[in-house]
């Protein structure tokens, strides 16, 4: 017996919707968010103006971005839980060589190639020596935040020139420029998930990835790119977010891997893979900022972001588990 092409699997794929959250799930989200903005906008009018709105969007392009290819990872049945400590490192490599003297340009490209290697550490270990992704990126989590505190030894890099803040802040047609980039790249991924043999083979490795390896899915290839992907995701969070506070230290982006991964189960990509969509993670992304905005401008107490993402979080969790074991 040979094992079939990927052209042969093709037509035995799911569907770029397989075992997702039926529609319904989107326009709950929909209208959980809608009502969260109608109680805001009863108790706090000024928070929904639109040009408070496109401020506070500012906290959101770290978060929004790296929910995507968190998404396809997830739906692999991976996890990726080192996306904040990466985007710290590939922060302070950034800080610290401009610090250094090194043209900005070059330094992003450094904070870049910072991410990617970092990913694609995450990504050789999953991939080619097997270690459950809990454990890898719990462990590189640790390490890459380590790495960045004895780098910077808790001190703040504030050595960007002004004109970097425009990185972040500049608009067009009177968007910031993170949102057009934001909104380029959710439209590629939800067109690779949909329209491409390889978005097919992610839910084919996400229902069962002994099944895809048989059916010559390359397997360790892709998740090898996805990890990959991730950490240079995360270099591109890492220089909107220095550019947004002019400033780079290990501390940034802390607790990040929780909101992305809330965002991305709340949206209604499956923790145990082979289902989910970007529509419902753009969603959830929503939900998530809007929520955590809004607890911080109506109590004053950022605090309590922890527990809006935690509570979020099991939430997501208890109605994952609840359509898995009915499909079941």
């Amino acid at each position: 017996m040979t094992a079939a092409t990927p052209h042969e699997l093709k037509a035995d794929l799911p569907p770029a919707r397989c075992g997702s959250f039926p529609y319904w799930h989107e326009l709950v989200l929909a209208a959980l968010l809608v009502a969260i903005l109608v109680v805001a906008g009863q108790l706090e009018p000024r928070f929904v103006r639109p040009a408070v709105q496109v401020g506070l969007a500012g906290d959101a392009w770290a978060l929004a971005l790296l929910a995507l290819p968190m998404t396809l990872i997830i739906i692999t049945a991976g996890i990726d839980l080192s996306v904040g400590a990466t985007t710290a490192l590939c922060a302070v490599i950034l800080g610290l060589s401009v610090e250094a003297g090194i043209p900005v340009w070059l330094g992003v490209l450094l904070a870049l190639l910072t991410g990617c290697a970092g990913g694609a550490l995450n990504g050789t270990l999953v991939a080619w020596l097997r270690v459950h992704p809990l454990i890898v990126t719990l462990a590189t989590l640790a390490a890459y935040r380590g790495v960045a505190l004895a780098l910077t030894r808790g001190r703040t890099i504030q050595a960007f020139p002004p004109a970097f803040a425009r990185v972040a802040g500049d608009t067009w047609l009177g968007v910031p420029f993170p949102m057009w980039l934001f909104v380029a790249a959710a439209l590629a991924t939800a067109l690779f998930l949909a329209r491409t043999p390889y978005g097919r083979f992610l839910y084919a490795m996400g229902h069962n990835e002994t099944a895809a390896r048989y059916s010559a899915v390359p397997v360790r290839q892709i998740k090898l790119a996805l990890y990959t992907l991730t950490g240079l995701t995360a270099g591109v969070s890492a220089v909107l977010l220095a550019s947004r506070y002019e400033q780079a230290k290990a501390d940034f982006a802390t607790a990040l891997e929780l909101e992305v991964i809330t965002a991305v189960v709340l949206g209604g990509v499956s923790i145990f893979g082979g289902r989910g969509n970007v529509l419902g993670v753009v969603l959830g992304i929503a939900l998530v900022h809007e929520s955590q905005k809004f607890v911080t401008w109506h109590w004053r107490k950022s605090e309590l972001n922890a527990l809006v993402v935690g509570g979020l979080l099991i939430g997501a969790v208890l109605v994952n588990s609840l359509v898995t074991s009915r499909k079941r």
